[in-house]
């Protein structure tokens, strides 16, 4: 039977892959940490762990497209004083025509990746606390298929806006990210891998109303997978012992499965580091 870990902190666990991810966990006795843009939908899910015998989820309200919000939320996190076992990053979003932040940023690219990069560096210090065996586990898909590389010389779609460019570009992000991170924690005790869900019907899209989040699942329906089916890897990855000492590897089904040439590129993987960190004004703590 596999270890549960006794700390666990969420991204995007009130709808879809994520409540589905946090009850599983939840009921398996994991301590979780729900970090939510609603709190009122964070206190739903909290309640239903309650109800079925969980532990009393932490709620931590977090805007993941404000990087104030996302500052101030890791904040809180630390100031609980627990070190922790697993960071699962699981929120994303995806918009059919190009909105910014209130910092100025392509909002796909910076709720996707800016702002999970930003939070797990904030949160490494108690990640860091509980190594050896910590884990990292970032939600990226197989829409990296959709380019075939970032795109830096307009990374912000601001020449050219496409929907599914953006989110392609968002979750190469997430899988060069997740490279790039893996060798940085090899010799700290902490893995760092990501994972395909599969075509998940979620809520994804939803947050600002788009057609596309009530289009897509109706001509697609036949074609998807329900929210436990797209959690199980996330699941697999945060708690199973067989990959306690795998790191740096994208999964799908439970299984280690090949990504695009693209996104195995560590030069590319290192520049995307460097930009992301010189746009966000923030450097990673010297491991």
């Amino acid at each position: 039977m596999s270890a549960i870990p006794k700390h666990i902190v969420i991204t995007g666990p009130t709808a879809g892959i994520g409540r589905a991810t946090a009850l599983s966990l939840a009921l398996q006795g994991a301590q979780l940490t729900l970090l939510c843009r609603n709190l009122n939908k964070g206190l739903a899910v909290s309640e239903v762990i309650e109800s079925a015998g969980g532990l009393k989820p932490h709620l931590v309200q977090v805007d993941m497209a404000s990087l104030q919000s996302v500052r101030i939320a890791a904040a809180s996190v630390l100031d609980l004083g627990l070190p922790i076992d697993v960071l699962l990053n699981n929120a994303g979003l995806i918009n059919s025509y190009r909105r910014e932040t209130p910092d100025g940023f392509e909002e796909t690219l910076a709720v996707n990746h800016f702002a999970p990069f930003l939070l797990t560096g904030l949160l490494l210090p108690a990640i860091l606390n509980a190594a050896p065996g910590a884990r990292i586990v970032n939600v990226a898909s197989g829409a990296h298929s959709f380019v075939k590389g970032m795109g830096f010389d307009d990374i912000q779609l601001q020449q050219s806006y496409k929907m599914f460019e953006a989110y392609g570009r968002s979750k190469l992000a997430n899988i060069l990210f997740t490279r790039t991170l893996s060798q940085r924690l090899a010799e700290k005790g902490v893995t760092v891998n990501c994972l395909h869900p599969g075509a998940v019907a979620t809520d994804i899209g939803k947050q600002h109303g788009e057609l596309i989040a009530k289009i897509i699942p109706i001509l697609l329906k036949p074609f998807f997978r329900g929210p436990q089916k797209g959690a199980e890897t996330s699941i697999y990855l945060c708690t199973d012992d067989k990959v306690a000492d795998q790191t740096g590897g994208y999964w799908y089904n439970c299984k280690l499965t090949k990504v695009k040439p693209w996104a195995k590129d560590d030069a590319q993987a290192q520049r995307l580091w460097n930009y992301t960190q010189d746009t966000l004004g923030y450097q990673y703590p010297q491991l």
